[in-house]
């Protein structure tokens, strides 16, 4: 594995091949600035005019959008709206998955990877030793990854739980390893092996080049229902927190009052989060973000209201949340612990829902062949092309192990879908209305 001083985000080269847009006509009243040379046989689409930010947003001065009821000054120092017009964001992903979960981390990986992003890899400590060595082994090999260096695994791996509390213990340790190593990030993104993406980095990075960086993506709502009396109520143990080995959590006889100092709030495990929030969660300077955790280490299936519970009982956040995951998951109605797991006859209703991603899937499921070639273009066992990819192909060779550009981007049809998304989550019905209520 590379050390730790070499695990960053890739910066940018500045040999530009294309010219950002200066401005957007929606937020600044300027024409929408944009060149068409990225064409190529392998791209559907050249970069998309994007004039999805909807009118009270797109005022005519930064300041109606960044007022002081939207987040507090140190935030809007650090985020000025002009961000959102300046190079394409890096994102910061955790891919983590648990024992057997070795080759869809690889395929994930594959699916996911762009030399501008960081990745961390967890595989959790109940795998064998030789399949965790496979998968250290094909990131250290890769040539790519190598060249870049900026995907890294956690040698030293956790127990992880999924009703207990070691998932959000997995997730701070992944974010915190990125905010220390990893360089210049934007939004920080969890995903697991079961989860796919539906778009190119590519589409994805222009698409969210367009929108504030202090933006978070955080499927939540406070109506709990009957999550008070079966998750709020009792109190939980989590073997994983202190044992070598994976026990499931044990239930402790008496019950507890909800909590009055800060309201619950829940909603999907499954997020992107801003780099200035994630900071905040970390170093919590007001205590917010200790004082919930510490409620949540004995709550049923803390993944599901942790990060939900800080965002929204933080003054300076509560109205940076977008009410959505960036997922298509099928639930039965009512829903019930798990999802479906996604198959061919899921493919329309993937793609129509504008989601940049989807879960689950099984490893081996043909649906994830569909998703590569129709939607991603990747080959199997190479990488999502794009526009940093430099190879001509001959004999046919995989065009991205000769890295180009890394700031040229060459969004496809993926982008398209994802403006409706945005134009859809950011409009006057959805933003404002369905955040921290």
């Amino acid at each position: 594995m590379k050390s730790l001083s070499s695990f960053h985000c890739r910066s940018p080269g500045l040999d530009r091949k294309w010219i950002v847009p200066l401005a957007i006509g929606s937020i600044v009243s300027l024409l929408l600035l944009f060149l068409t040379t990225l064409s190529s046989p392998e791209a559907a689409v050249s970069l998309v005019p994007f004039s999805f930010l909807p009118s009270f947003i797109s005022s005519s001065a930064a300041s109606a959008f960044y007022k002081p009821s939207f987040v507090e000054s140190k935030l809007r120092a650090s985020s000025p709206l002009s961000n959102t017009l300046h190079l394409p964001p890096r994102l910061a992903y955790l891919i983590s998955g648990t024992a057997g979960d070795g080759p869809m981390l690889k395929r994930t990986l594959e699916a996911l990877y762009h030399p501008t992003n960081c990745y961390v890899i967890h595989l959790d400590a109940v795998a064998s030793t030789e399949e965790r060595m496979a998968l250290q082994d094909f990131i250290v090999g890769h040539p790519v990854f190598t060249a870049v260096g900026n995907v890294r695994m956690i040698k030293k791996a956790n127990l992880v739980t999924y009703r207990g509390p070691t998932m959000v213990a997995n997730t701070l340790h992944a974010a915190a390893m990125l905010l220390r190593d990893g360089g210049d990030w934007d939004w920080f993104i969890n995903l697991s092996a079961s989860d796919y993406p539906l778009v190119t980095q590519d589409d994805l990075l222009h698409t969210f080049s367009f929108l504030p960086r202090d933006l978070n993506f955080i499927d939540h709502t406070s109506n709990i229902g009957w999550k008070e009396f079966q998750r709020a109520k009792p109190i939980i143990i989590d073997p994983g927190l202190y044992m070598s080995q994976k026990q499931d959590v044990f239930w402790i006889p008496q019950r507890r009052s909800v909590p009055t100092a800060f309201k619950l709030f829940t909603g999907s495990a499954w997020m992107a989060l801003s780099r200035s929030f994630v900071d905040y969660c970390i170093w919590g300077w007001d205590n917010l973000p200790r004082t919930v955790l510490m409620y949540y280490a004995n709550f049923l299936s803390s993944p599901e209201g942790y990060f939900h519970t800080v965002i929204c009982n933080a003054h300076e956040f509560t109205n940076t949340t977008i009410n959505h995951d960036l997922h298509f998951i099928s639930w039965d109605n009512p829903p019930k612990q798990h999802p479906h797991y996604l198959n061919l006859k899921d493919m329309k209703a993937m793609v129509d829902s504008n989601a940049p991603f989807a879960r689950k899937f099984r490893s081996d499921d043909p649906v994830l062949d569909k998703i590569d070639t129709d939607l991603l273009f990747r080959s199997p066992g190479r990488l999502v092309p794009g526009g940093w990819c430099a190879g001509n192909g001959a004999n046919s060779s995989d065009p991205c192990v000769v890295l180009g550009n890394a700031s040229v981007l060459r969004p496809g049809p993926g982008a398209i879908r994802l403006q409706q998304l945005m134009s859809s989550l950011l409009s006057e019905e959805n933003f404002h209305p369905r955040q921290c209520k």
